[in-house]
């Protein structure tokens, strides 16, 4: 108990001052957010600073190395995938501020990448063992081998996405993410499993707490692919290498929603030229019949936690 306390306040406080250090250093160098013309209710949050998942990253990483060492691999690779998404992420968002739009990274620049991640982290799984696949409401696992490789790509590529594409009100990926990891640093502790993955689950949602202090609405920063590619590829690698991947369509089914509503309106529009949705992903939708984003925020998060919490019914 006092190892997930240590995780939770350290990386509270650590990213609460990095925050409040780095949003004036933002505003000084202009890295502004440019807002999409279409997205009328959020005209009036052009120039809020963005990369903001700075703070909080590297805040949940320098806690968990501290606290859990260098010597848990699992651990380890974890934080090296979800470094290598904040670079990734980083380097989008300077892009967007030097070009002064919303043109970052192409879109196969960033597909190239993910897959080249999802197929080493898929390797690294299948090569160490970590092929475990664990059945949610149950306490059933199976060792399905190399069959975690095409599994490990698909839960990588598909997360980070959806995560992302959550990212679109103040507060939202930031609230949602905090109760997600929460859900499985505590149902992988239940599991009597890696703490290293459980204490870095406590640390990002320590630091996600402290970011939203500054996160919701209005807010005063926003994460920006820095901060959400990150929480994809943590929330990837957490849920892959302790057996959990099952679990992030349950825990984790409002980043579900986002990357379905977006392919079903898409789909539907080619089609019939019609759209199935006010806006997408969903949350556009709902912020456009007139609920306010603290309100979405909110049912997101309370969502998020109800059904994560069921998931540890088979081990209280």
């Amino acid at each position: 108990m006092r190892i997930i306390l240590l995780c939770i306040l350290g990386s509270f406080l650590l990213s609460f001052l990095l925050c409040a250090a780095l949003i004036p250093l933002l505003k000084k160098l202009g890295a502004g957010q440019n807002i999409l013309s279409y997205v009328k209710e959020h005209k009036n949050k052009g120039g809020t600073p963005t990369m903001g998942g700075l703070a909080f990253i590297l805040a949940a990483s320098l806690i968990a190395l501290a606290v859990n060492g260098f010597k848990d691999k699992p651990f380890l690779v974890s934080v090296a995938v979800g470094l290598g998404y904040l670079a990734v992420g980083f380097l989008d968002d300077f892009l967007k501020k030097v070009r002064g739009n919303n043109l970052g990274l192409r879109p196969y620049q960033k597909i190239i990448f993910q897959l080249a991640v999802a197929i080493m982290a898929s390797v690294y799984c299948c090569l160490e063992g970590l092929t475990v696949l664990r059945i949610p409401y149950t306490k059933l696992f199976f060792d399905i081998g190399w069959g975690m490789f095409p599994l490990g790509v698909f839960v990588f590529v598909a997360t980070v996405n959806s995560v992302n594409l959550t990212d679109g009100l103040d507060g939202l990926a930031g609230s949602v993410s905090a109760v997600f990891f929460c859900v499985v640093g505590v149902l992988v502790l239940l599991q009597g499993q890696n703490s290293g993955i459980s204490n870095l689950s406590f640390c990002i949602m320590g630091a996600l707490l402290a970011f939203l202090f500054f996160n919701v609405n209005r807010a005063s920063v926003f994460m920006g692919d820095t901060g959400s590619l990150s929480l994809g590829g943590f929330a990837a690698c957490a849920s892959l290498f302790s057996g959990n991947a099952l679990v992030i369509p349950i825990a984790g089914i409002m980043f579900v929603l986002s990357s379905i509503s977006v392919i079903v309106q898409v789909i539907y529009y080619k089609k019939t030229g019609k759209r199935v949705f006010l806006m997408a992903p969903i949350h556009h939708h709902f912020q456009e019949k007139g609920h306010s984003e603290g309100k979405i925020a909110y049912v997101y998060s309370l969502v998020t936690a109800v059904l994560g919490m069921s998931l540890l019914f088979p081990f209280v």
